[in-house]
């Protein structure tokens, strides 16, 4: 899949688990791995901006494309 999500960079750059972000961003900690695991087809913008609020980034930050 091109596009990349990078929850675990991040997660990692703030020492958070990801039990700690799932309860913040009001996600639970199954679906955070189907994120992390690149198994979601699609993400609302409302829990885009709910991880950047929590985590303090942009949405570049956990989203890269990547060519095949």
């Amino acid at each position: 899949m091109p596009i990349v999500v990078r929850i675990d960079v991040e997660l990692a750059k703030r020492k958070m688990s990801v039990g700690e972000f799932a309860e913040r961003v009001g996600l639970t900690p199954a679906n955070v791995a189907v994120l992390k695991n690149g198994r979601a087809k699609a993400v609302r913008f409302s829990t885009l901006e709910a991880m950047c609020r929590v985590l303090g980034c942009q949405p570049g930050d956990l989203l890269e494309w990547v060519e095949d």
